[in-house]
């Protein structure tokens, strides 16, 4: 068997010294263009490929980024985990998962604790964790390198990427009104969550302005679940006179109403229609396909990921400087005129 190259072997074929080689791996800006062609041309040949063990102690870095959440919808987080890791392959960083339990006491400990046990350089927070200003507070005391994901702007710039949500609720209720449709009611999130509040308060204020009303008992609170989309889509469904229409806060609970409806011989969209929110795999898969809200997660994910080794390596990127994504409007078939 060969042996495995080494970084003294690259050095030697490309004429360079060890701490040059280093540097290019590294990522160093103090390199010429032609040495670190060569290096780089060396190292494909070669097939060498670096420690990461060594490469961290020797850049005072492990070259892991962790990603903090609790969130229920299990597609959202693959997304977002492979926005981040399209960025991590790239760049040569390894990604660390640590879900946690926003709702108790300690969880800001247990942050805390998973970022000095798993040595990592910084960390990417998902909502509903990351609206918690007591966690950013107590990274930033830590000197942690974090970036947010969220729906408020909550933070500098440069730790933050937020989706609009209630820019793109305004939206959907204006599609909604333009094809004739007054009855509705809405399944929202768990109003302690930022992003809830947003796509709720968005949603009604742009009813309002067209004058159309949304009385309080057509307006559950549900828990982001399918399961809850179920339980809130029932409580709903046999109130008379019948609703025409529902808003679900995503596209789990927006499943749930089409469950309901299907269980109940309501036709959708011909008797009731449906929209969600977020553009999961699953939207597209329903019968009928889901009218919803594309929030783009995995791009929000790579702009984070970017940003968060922008923050570990002291670099600057262009995509620093941005931080607000609108979500876009998906017309599928699960909303009729009346």
């Amino acid at each position: 068997m060969n042996k495995r190259p080494t970084i003294n072997d690259v050095a030697r074929l490309a004429g360079v010294s060890k701490r040059t080689v280093s540097r290019v791996i590294n990522g160093a800006s103090n390199v010429g263009k032609a040495t670190r062609e060569r290096i780089d041309e060396v190292i494909k040949e070669t097939g060498f490929s670096p420690d990461k063990q060594a490469r961290g102690l020797a850049a005072s870095r492990s070259f892991l980024i962790g990603l903090i959440y609790d969130n229920p919808d299990a597609l959202y987080i693959d997304q977002v985990q492979r926005g981040v890791l399209s960025v991590c392959s790239e760049k040569g960083y390894e990604l660390v998962v640590h879900p946690c339990n926003y709702n108790t006491d300690d969880f800001i400990s247990n942050c805390i604790q998973f970022v000095s046990r798993s040595r990592i350089d910084g960390v990417i927070i998902l909502p509903p964790v990351s609206e918690a200003k007591e966690l950013a507070e107590a990274l930033r005391e830590k000197q942690i390198n974090y970036v947010r994901m969220a729906s408020v702007d909550l933070d500098d710039h440069s730790n933050i990427v937020v989706s609009d949500d209630r820019a793109a609720l305004r939206d959907l209720a204006r599609y909604m009104v333009s094809l004739g449709h007054r009855d509705i009611g809405i399944i929202s999130g768990p109003q302690r969550y930022y992003s809830s509040k947003e796509r709720l308060e968005g949603f009604l204020e742009t009813l309002n302005d067209l004058h159309v009303e949304v009385p309080s008992d057509r307006i559950i609170e549900g828990k982001n679940s399918y399961e809850s989309g179920i339980e809130c889509a029932r409580t709903l469904l046999i109130q008379s006179p019948r609703i025409k229409a529902i808003f679900a806060n995503n596209d789990e609970m927006a499943a749930g109403v089409l469950k309901v409806a299907h269980e109940m011989g309501i036709t959708v969209p011909d008797e009731l229609s449906v929209a969600g929110f977020d553009d999961n795999l699953l939207a597209a898969r329903v019968i009928p396909a889901l009218t919803t809200v594309q929030r783009p997660v995995g791009d929000m994910a790579a702009l984070a990921a970017r940003k968060i080794i922008a923050q570990i390596e002291g670099t600057e990127v262009s995509e620093t400087e941005t931080y607000l994504v609108k979500p876009h409007l998906i017309i599928r078939d699960s909303i009729k005129r009346v």
